[in-house]
């Protein structure tokens, strides 16, 4: 289906910059929607006295909805291009806050929850898709930066709506944060627009496999090297998402969420530090583990970033009641956690191409939904066997999902792009000669 909106010429490089440069800013504007939330769970609790683990349900139907109709999303991108998905985003987001700030029923905020996923997957799946096309030699870097929209975007407005829910209550935080986001996504919907073709891959020096078959969604869920990497993408997000909805509710168990800690000349509470430095650290990880990965190559980078995960969920476990460590620990965490957004939707780029990279990369974030199952889930096992248990769980899927990018889906991946290029190359030669 073509975009019935005016591409421009992918020959102006300088424009293809300022897309991604918009597509980050809406990245930005509903990073709260996921990373501010935590926020909000225990004010909420204090006056409804719903229990922790049925606030978190609305956190996984956020996950649920914002990334399962990602594909649905895709193919209205495909139909009409960019702006009409992501100005629709705009309003939903704005929507699901006040939603969010009037809601005195489970019911209430669960439906707030439906309309903040719709609206945050509108903007996420669209920005991303876009910067995909934008930048087929730069997918990882470009993926990346996008991504960090969303990983850093939360980290300049968590002390202000910590201190508004403080001040003012969290209706009155939902409500102002709600709208402001919302406008501001739906003004930059106006700009955004579609390349008219791909740029042309640049040769890597590295041996770094790029398909130059376009396969569409079908043939990808057909393929055993997307389900393999789906549940790659399942074991190391429930983990992560886990950890973002439940920093808050972690740190006040470990009784720790007020205790001053002191790093580099700045002193926080312990919560409210590491929640910055976890923003900061996730933004700043997705764009660089993007560069590594168009440099060293994609399962190389993820064993690196998933090991490393793996490493900082174990010392939680041991150390995380201490507040400089909880601090440190957690940023280290989120900054090598993030850089899925970013190697994921690259992986899947290079191989199953580019015409369908929005859609074909939508089928795989839906993984991050999945995995979104898994939350309300880990509230229960900590009430029974403690957060260290979590902790323990998330350490054993990280460190399996990093030996299994280096010894299952590097070399699956590879063969998928080499044998099928090989195969389509000699049924071409075939139909010359019939020819």
């Amino acid at each position: 289906m073509v975009s019935t909106e005016a591409a421009t010429p992918v020959q102006a490089s300088g424009f293809r910059w300022l897309q991604l440069a918009m597509g980050i800013v809406c990245m930005a504007m509903i990073a709260n929607l996921q990373y501010g939330w935590t926020l909000f769970v225990d004010p909420i609790d204090a006056k409804y006295h719903w229990g922790r683990a049925a606030i978190q349900l609305a956190f996984s139907i956020f996950v649920f909805t914002e990334t399962w109709l990602v594909p649905v999303e895709a193919w209205f991108v495909d139909k009409y291009g960019p702006r009409l998905v992501i100005m629709f985003g705009g309003v939903m987001i704005a929507l699901a806050w006040i939603i969010n700030s009037y809601a005195d029923s489970l019911t209430l905020l669960y439906a707030g929850a439906v309309v903040g996923g719709i609206g945050a997957g509108s903007v996420y799946g669209t920005c991303v898709g876009n910067a995909l096309k934008w930048f087929p030699d730069r997918r990882g870097l470009a993926a990346g930066a996008t991504a960090a929209g969303f990983g850093a975007g939360a980290a300049i407005t968590v002390v202000p709506i910590a201190s508004m829910i403080a001040t003012s209550g969290y209706q009155n935080a939902f409500l102002f944060f709600g709208i402001g986001q919302g406008v501001i996504v739906f003004i930059l919907a106006l700009f955004l627009r579609p390349p008219t073709a791909a740029t042309p891959v640049k040769k890597k020096k590295l041996n770094l496999p790029q398909t130059k078959i376009d396969y569409t969604p079908p043939q990808v869920l057909r393929t055993p090297i997307f389900w393999i990497m789906y549940l790659v993408f399942v074991m190391v997000a429930s983990g992560g998402l886990m950890t973002a909805a439940q920093i808050a509710p972690i740190a006040h168990d470990f009784k720790i969420a007020n205790e001053p800690v002191s790093i580099a000349g700045f002193q926080m509470a312990a919560l409210i530090f590491a929640i910055s430095l976890d923003r900061i650290f996730d933004g700043f990880g997705r764009p660089f583990f993007g560069w590594v990965s168009d440099t060293i190559g994609r399962e190389y980078t993820m064993f690196i970033a998933f090991g490393t995960a793996a490493l900082m969920l174990l010392t939680l476990s041991t150390y995380g009641h201490i507040p400089i460590v909880f601090v440190l620990s957690t940023a280290v965490y989120f900054g090598v956690f993030g850089e899925i957004y970013s190697l994921f939707p690259a992986t899947s780029g290079d191989t199953f191409g580019v015409k369908y990279a929005t859609t074909n990369n939508g089928m795989l974030y839906t993984a991050k939904g999945t995995a979104s199952l898994l939350v309300p889930l880990a509230s229960l096992v900590s009430a029974k066997y403690g957060w260290q248990a979590v902790f323990v769980i998330g350490v054993a899927l990280n460190a399996t999902a990093a030996l299994m990018a280096l010894f299952v889906i590097k070399p699956l991946r590879r063969a998928f792009i080499l044998g099928n290029e090989a195969t389509a190359t000699e049924a071409a030669a075939r139909d010359a000669r019939i020819a």
